[in-house]
């Protein structure tokens, strides 16, 4: 993506000190949006992003996503003349990300009261599993366990069967959003004050948030939410089902006016009239029958009849896609939710577009993810560091 437009956050300088998903995926937002952002990796192992899911010509397609608009250098943030480097970049940085282990950075002489004692309106986001604090604070901390630990895994699944984990990183994603929010947050109670803060964030909390009510319910009533497939409590008919061509779709009755057109339209219109059809809890209690009579009437037809048909009758429905329906959908083509990207390793390759349309300040791809180290001169020598200096480091094994 090319353009002259202004970017939001640009002139506001990130650096990146943390590996797999939430924390690079808050600053590949803030990036997306004009922020200078410098990823900081092992000058050996890299970060493990690199050698996560598929791959072209041995690069990591998620890498080059996750990772773009930043640039990159390669420091042992674990010796001292490494942990030296990230305390000049901090001192001159708005924001810094991190997410190792609780103490790690302390051990490494990089106190979070040092770094704001050097740069006062520094944000801090520290990202970890369980938070800085608590007695889960020192346990290792992925998403997986925010997910089962969430309520998500149980309330996922059929009701006879196993709690149901994501295959993706769900956990890490909301809480990568949730990152990027409170940053901007804390951004701006530095533009107001002039006060820094230290950002205490952790995984499981965001996607607790997400999974809803089910403490509160608890908490009031003493009931326990349970699965229940891909059903809800909260109305009917609401499900994903299959059509003649063995395609699937799925429907929604969230609102009682759609619920109505979605019974007159699969032919059951006698329904509506029912005392029961009245509000979304009641149907759902008699979702066995609404279920039959929605999944007769897909199963007899194709799915592309079945879309015209809801379609034509304003009643809500979509259908279930894999990764090749969306590529190939005009809609997700025509706005743009996918753009082809220009990269130095593997040409033009198709990444998902920056979150947010923004009409005055739209974000933009600048580059994609860069090689280990590629930037590590550059950033250094805009740290005061001269050629023969760096070279020592280098030899040294500290940078890369």
């Amino acid at each position: 993506m090319t353009g002259e437009t202004p970017l939001p956050l640009a002139g506001l300088k990130v650096v990146d000190a943390s590996t797999i998903v939430a924390g690079p995926l808050c600053c590949q937002v803030l990036g997306d949006h004009g922020a200078d952002v410098i990823k900081i990796e092992h000058p050996r192992l890299g970060d493990s992003m690199r050698g996560h899911g598929p791959q072209k010509d041995g690069v990591s397609l998620w890498w080059k996503e996750i990772s773009r608009n930043k640039r990159t250098i390669a420091v042992d943030l674990g010796r001292a003349p490494g942990a030296d480097i990230l305390r000049r970049l901090a001192s001159g940085a708005d924001v810094v990300v991190e997410n190792f282990r609780p103490g790690t950075f302390e051990r490494w002489g990089l106190d979070p009261d040092d770094l704001l004692g050097a740069n006062p309106g520094l944000v801090l986001l520290r990202l970890t599993g369980f938070g800085q604090t608590g007695p889960y604070a020192s346990r290792p901390g992925f998403g997986t366990l925010a997910e089962a630990m969430s309520g998500f895994a149980d309330l996922t699944g059929e009701e006879t069967g196993p709690p149901t984990l994501p295959s993706f990183g769900l956990a890490d994603s909301i809480c990568a959003l949730a990152g990027s929010t409170a940053v901007l947050a804390a951004l701006r109670h530095r533009d107001a004050t002039g006060e820094g803060q230290v950002i205490d964030l952790n995984i499981l909390e965001p996607i607790m948030t997400s999974v809803g009510p089910g403490p509160l319910e608890y908490a009031a009533l003493g009931t326990v939410p349970r699965r229940h497939g891909n059903r809800s409590t909260n109305n009917a008919p609401r499900n994903t089902y299959r059509t003649r061509d063995g395609r699937w779709v799925a429907i929604s009755t969230s609102a009682q006016r759609i619920a109505e057109k979605v019974m007159a339209l699969v032919g059951h219109p006698e329904v509506i009239d029912e005392p029961w059809f009245a509000t979304g809890r009641d149907r759902a209690a008699h979702v066995e029958e609404l279920d039959e009579m929605v999944g007769a009437w897909v199963g007899a037809r194709d799915r592309d009849e079945v879309l015209r048909a809801f379609t034509d009758a304003g009643a809500a429905i979509a259908p279930v896609y894999d990764a090749r329906d969306i590529v190939e959908d005009p809609h997700v083509k025509e706005t743009q939710m996918l753009v082809e990207v220009p990269d130095d390793e593997l040409g033009t390759m198709l990444q998902h577009n920056v979150l947010w349309r923004m009409s005055r300040t739209p974000g933009r791809i600048r580059h994609t993810g860069r090689e280990l180290g590629a930037d590590t001169d550059t950033v250094l020598a805009e740290l005061g560091l001269d050629a023969e200096t760096v070279e020592s480091l280098r030899a040294e094994g500290v940078v890369a």
